[in-house]
């Protein structure tokens, strides 16, 4: 399967697990470069679009996941609430996940009432005990990306996914796999 780059003018990457910033404490991928697989990355692109009409842009903080990385993300926080089981697989490792924010024109992320990878219930979507300002910020981004085909998952507000992932292989050995690990 060949995975495409994500590049966009109204996307920018945040790569939190190229860098210690992340549940791990450390780096997992070598390269702060994001790919997903074609269907994904039509819909994201669309998202992107949709977003800069709006004076808004996308940043992506993870998309395609190698199962290496999976593996290192279970052994931190070993709870399918937050983290796919390994062994079950993961949207991400897929390529058909994606997990991102709202940005305003210059680049500012707009508040979510938490920090992306907090692992928390105040991390769910319909939270009513986040500012106004962040729920209103969830919801726009729910709906954006809805629009685009991607579903949400309920724990977490950054990530979407496509639907009916048993239709996307879990991708292993693929081009992006050397250039992460």
């Amino acid at each position: 399967m060949e995975l495409l780059r994500v590049v966009h003018p109204a996307i920018d990457l945040d790569l939190r697990y190229a860098t210690a910033n992340n549940i791990t404490g450390e780096p997992i991928y070598r390269t702060a470069i994001a790919y997903l697989h074609p269907v994904a990355h039509a819909a994201l692109t669309h998202a992107a679009d949709l977003a800069r009409a709006q004076g808004l842009r996308l940043r992506v903080f993870d998309a395609y996941r190698p199962a290496f990385a999976q593996r290192r993300l279970w052994a931190a926080l070993p709870d399918a609430t937050f983290i796919a089981d390994p062994s079950l697989g993961s949207n991400h490792t897929r390529g058909i996940a994606v997990d991102l924010t709202l940005a305003d024109a210059e680049g500012r992320e707009l508040d979510m009432g938490t920090g992306f990878d907090d692992m928390s219930e105040q991390s769910f979507h319909g939270r009513t005990d986040i500012p106004v300002e962040a729920q209103a910020n969830r919801l726009r981004l729910a709906g954006l990306m809805a629009l685009c085909g991607f579903n949400f998952n309920p724990h977490e507000w950054w990530h979407y996914d496509l639907p009916s992932p048993t239709g996307y292989p879990l991708l292993e050995g693929c081009h992006a796999d050397s250039e992460m690990g």
